[in-house]
């Protein structure tokens, strides 16, 4: 008997590879990644953002440093879409990508040339027990404070800092709201 899978649930297990499909601006490889975050306690309304809030960085391929998944943006997808791809195949978790943090330009540390780079949050919503690089990188839940100190790049520092100002402002409107009358009144 034949059993039918949901193709949102597999997960390929080997990484995308290859630069003939990656996407160039003026000369410049775009790559793309995400911030996996989730509420410690699974408490999305607390005032204490920051300090409720986990990041997920992994090792880089080489082992020698801290960074949030990242990648290669191809030509057959969305921003959106190959940030989640990057996120699935280096870190192995899957969730929500919200908007857009931000764009930077930046130079590569093992190339000569120059990247721009756009990252999204990333609500987790599914964990995986394999994953296409779970052989060759390690995932760490932590503090934003942790992530911090353990981040290799400068521009995946500043979009945590936009990422953790973005959930503080969100939860401070969500704190304030006052309702006036019931679900029934015409106010």
């Amino acid at each position: 008997m034949a059993a039918l899978v949901s193709q949102e649930n597999v997960v390929a297990l080997v990484s995308r590879s290859g630069r003939e499909l990656q996407r160039y601006r003026k000369g410049r490889r775009q790559v793309v990644g995400c911030i996996p975050y989730r509420h410690k306690n699974g408490d999305q309304t607390s005032m204490e953002a920051a300090q409720e809030l986990e990041v997920l960085v992994i090792t880089s391929q080489k082992g020698k440093g801290m960074l949030f998944p990242k990648g290669g943006w191809e030509l057959d997808e969305s921003k959106k879409e190959a940030a989640l791809r990057e996120t699935i195949e280096e870190a192995g978790v899957r969730g929500i990508v919200g908007g857009k943090l931000g764009k930077w330009s930046f130079k590569s540390k093992s190339h000569d040339t120059f990247y721009e780079g756009y990252m999204f949050p990333l609500l987790v919503q599914e964990q995986l027990e394999f994953w296409p690089e779970h052989n060759v990188r390690r995932r760490i839940w932590m503090s934003v404070s942790e992530a911090r100190e353990v981040c290799q790049h400068w521009w995946m520092k500043e979009a945590l800092e936009r990422l953790v100002n973005r959930l503080t402002a969100r939860k401070q409107v969500v704190g304030s709201v006052i309702c006036i009358g019931d679900a029934k009144s015409d106010l």
